[in-house]
């Protein structure tokens, strides 16, 4: 018995100085770790909206659930939208980040930036897990061909791109082609239903 208190007080003790370590690991981690992710975020809200100064975080509108499903979206989800503004303020346009669900190996996650006019200036993609070689040159094949246009919604095509609203697909990958297409298509929609129209929706 005496043994076995003795093993309880030394894991006790473990477990407490084990506890805070982690702790103080965390608090000395913690401020540099969040450095690091907004120096990300705003360098991501800078590839798709280099003419901007600066971008401020535009409170979320709650899209209607089945509209949001009836307009082919039920698979994205938009996480934050960023303002961005010239050096007086003015708000350029926004920056949308998009999650699409429909990626062949997992979630794929970009942002879109967007003019007031409508106008994609292009994607940035943040996260994807894509086949090597296939789903993985979304960065070189897709996000080019998304840059300054002006459309109402794109589609993708497998014998070459002839319109502005057209995507040629990666070759061997259409279900990562789609789900770009499909998540930045989520995005228009979202700003032209929730933002279009100026900073009233800020």
């Amino acid at each position: 018995m005496s043994k076995m208190m003795k093993d309880t007080a030394i894991l006790l003790v473990i477990t407490l100085v084990s506890g805070l370590l982690l702790g103080l690991v965390y608090q000395i981690t913690k401020e540099p770790i969040a450095i690091q992710q907004e120096k990300a975020k705003q360098e991501a809200c800078q590839e798709v909206f280099a003419d901007a100064s600066s971008f401020a975080e535009v409170e979320l509108a709650v899209p209607d659930e089945q509209a949001w499903a009836d307009a082919g979206f039920a698979e994205e989800t938009i996480d934050e939208v960023m303002a961005a503004q010239d050096a007086s303020g003015e708000t350029l346009g926004y920056v949308i980040t998009v999650t699409t669900k429909e990626g062949y190996a997992g979630d794929i996650r970009f942002t879109v930036g967007i003019r007031q006019d409508g106008t994609v200036n292009g994607i940035s993609i943040l996260k994807i897990s894509e086949t090597a070689g296939l789903g993985m040159r979304a960065e070189e094949v897709l996000k080019p061909q998304f840059a300054d246009k002006n459309v109402e919604a794109f589609t993708y095509t497998k014998s070459g791109a002839a319109a502005d609203d057209q995507i040629d697909a990666i070759s061997g990958a259409t279900i990562t082609t789609n789900a770009v297409t499909n998540g930045v298509n989520a995005g228009l929609y979202y700003f032209q239903t929730q933002l279009k129209g100026g900073s009233e929706n800020e």
